[in-house]
């Protein structure tokens, strides 16, 4: 199969609410160390599986719609470089980290995982 298959209603709209999960996974997993610092853990928690409940009201029907066209592997890696493209703009513009070299090289890493769950 060529990339040119991938590129279909299904597939895109799995991507779209795989990001959209993903960036809600991201503020619940980590914007609690900016905005929550100070409150003990277990306030943290459940303010984040407040924001998780919007993560897994976008990712299980996403899963389950990617599921009709993309393998298991599949669906995982593009969860993963999703993941990295969220999460490094989270982290540079909402939670001031500086932009490293790791990223670029993590990301170069996941282009071959691409390359080799997705190749025919």
């Amino acid at each position: 199969m060529n990339l040119s298959s991938y590129v279909n209603p299904v597939v895109l709209q799995t991507v779209v609410l795989l990001s959209l999960s993903n960036l809600f996974m991201t503020v619940a997993w980590y914007a609690h160390l900016k905005h929550l610092n100070d409150k003990p853990w277990w306030i943290a928690a459940l303010a984040s599986w407040g924001v998780a409940l919007f993560e897994y009201l976008l990712q299980v029907p996403a899963n389950r719609i990617g599921y009709q066209q993309l393998t298991l592997p599949q669906l995982k890696v593009m969860q993963e470089v999703i993941t990295l493209a969220v999460f490094a703009p989270f982290a540079v513009l909402y939670m001031r980290e500086t932009l490293s070299w790791n990223y670029l090289w993590a990301g170069l890493c996941l282009i071959g995982a691409v390359y080799f769950i997705f190749r025919g």
